[in-house]
């Protein structure tokens, strides 16, 4: 199979979607790979690197899209990328298809067949290819709501873990998840006194269990969140719905019950984000305020940190890479019913409820096409 990997191009996107070992194990299992001129460069990966593995490097682009019957991505294609699908490429990637109707238009038309990361699903419902990156993100929160909780950046002027006599800042963590956790664990070890708010009494029993004695555990409800978040110094959005818009947790009238100078990051914010004033920003212009209230929507955080994030993921997104590599899409997702939730489109038709609820399409059975 023909394999193609382009250069990210979404604003400061450094991840590359294979690595150099990567690409290695699929040319010794008889594949093409053939990587776009830099691509790799921002995770600290340089051409030669591939070249020397097997690997083809092609000039633009174009090329790469071209010559691949499967197309890998770490971001959705962003607009201008929209003119090289076709009805003959599988692409696999990170989509967020139900936050974006002009993408999941736009892919729709074209007829490619597109499996999302961020769907693949085990039967125990863990989303293997999600969890790195929530890790990452998660921990990145909590550093970057620590930075602009400092008063140069209009915050409150407060340090997350306080000193002897001097409280410590309050960290309220909507979902006790994959992001919830990891926030968690950075927050508590910094010393912040932190508040995990959870819908499900068997997860919050869990935690209870791990976390250290300064994260107290919440049911989540809107009397709690209400109460949690007035006397927040840093909230962190962490609530997923797999492949579906993420609920609206903290709405418009809420913010004038909160500190001002305090720092909201909604690291859901790729699925429309659980803060109803969240929208995308990047990591050059990260922050806006609303009503006093610092709003970080950064929607590719782990970018910044490139090196560990494409480590991190590439570790989970390569079995599968292979999988579909050696079967072809539709032998490896029947393969694989874990990879047969990652399915969210095929000649035109979607395949995944999220995406259909979202946007109040047809849903079509992803089995029809296997």
């Amino acid at each position: 199979m023909r394999i193609g990997v382009p250069k990210e191009i979404k604003t400061n996107e450094n991840r590359v979607a294979l690595v150099p070992a990567g690409a290695e194990a699929l040319v010794a299992a008889g594949h093409e790979v053939f990587i776009e001129t830099g691509a790799g460069i921002g995770s600290g990966f340089e051409d030669a690197d591939y070249v020397g593995v097997g690997a083809q490097i092609v000039p633009d682009a174009a090329t790469a899209w071209g010559k691949a019957e499967l197309l890998l991505k770490v971001k959705e294609p962003i607009a201008s990328e929209w003119q090289y699908l076709r009805p003959d490429l599988t692409l696999f990637t990170y989509f967020h298809f139900a936050a974006d109707e002009a993408l999941t238009k736009a892919h729709l038309a074209s007829g490619a067949t597109c499996i999302a990361y961020e769907t693949v699903e085990l039967p125990n419902r863990d989303l293997p290819l999600l969890i790195p990156m929530s890790e990452v993100a998660g921990r990145m929160a909590v550093q970057e709501g620590a930075k602009y909780l400092e008063k140069l950046y209009g915050g409150r002027g407060v340090l997350l873990g306080g000193v002897p006599g001097v409280a410590p800042a309050k960290v309220v963590i909507l979902g006790g998840g994959i992001v919830g956790v990891n926030s968690a664990k950075m927050a508590a070890g910094l010393g912040a006194k932190v508040v995990v708010l959870d819908l499900s009494l068997e997860r919050l029993r869990y935690l209870s269990d791990v976390m250290p004695a300064n994260v107290q555990l919440v049911h989540s409800n809107r009397h709690n969140i209400l109460e949690q978040i007035s006397t927040a110094d840093l909230v962190i959005g962490g609530v997923l719905i797999p492949g579906a818009k993420a609920p609206k947790l903290v709405r418009r009238a809420d913010l004038a019950r909160m500190r001002p100078g305090a720092v909201i990051v909604d690291v859901a914010v790729d699925q429309g984000g659980c803060v109803e004033t969240i929208k995308p920003t990047t990591h050059e212009n990260p922050t806006y305020t609303v009503d006093g209230i610092i709003h970080y929507g950064v929607a590719n955080m782990p970018g910044a940190v490139p090196r560990t994030s494409t480590l991190a993921l590439t570790n989970a997104t390569l079995p599968y890479t292979l999988q579909l590599a050696n079967k072809g899409w539709k032998a490896a997702l029947k393969n694989n019913g874990a990879l047969l939730k990652g399915l969210n489109m095929s000649a035109g038709k979607v395949t995944y409820q999220g995406v259909a609820d979202a946007f109040g399409m047809e849903l079509t059975d992803p089995a029809s096409f296997l």
